[in-house]
């Protein structure tokens, strides 16, 4: 790919042309991360943790009765019984 240039505004920001955008797979609104490797600049797609739910655990907090009573109740669940 030919090399593209791009100019640094006033405040800072920089316009990602179009061909760079395309390659990435990015578009407006998406997150990129900048890193600087061997003494490079590089942009790449800001990607979430490798688990979505992650931020999620411990959010309803304990279940009474801990993992056998979860267990208990699953396979009730699956026989009919959802009591």
């Amino acid at each position: 790919m030919a090399t593209i240039s791009s100019k640094i505004s006033s405040k800072g920001q920089v316009t990602v042309p179009q061909a760079i955008r395309r390659r990435l797979g990015v578009r407006a609104g998406d997150r990129v991360e900048f890193a600087v490797e061997h003494g490079r600049v590089v942009l790449k797609p800001a990607r979430g943790s490798e688990d979505p739910l992650a931020k999620y655990v411990g959010a309803l907090g304990t279940f009474p009765g801990g993992r056998r009573e979860i267990h208990r109740w699953l396979r009730r669940l699956r026989d009919g019984d959802g009591r």
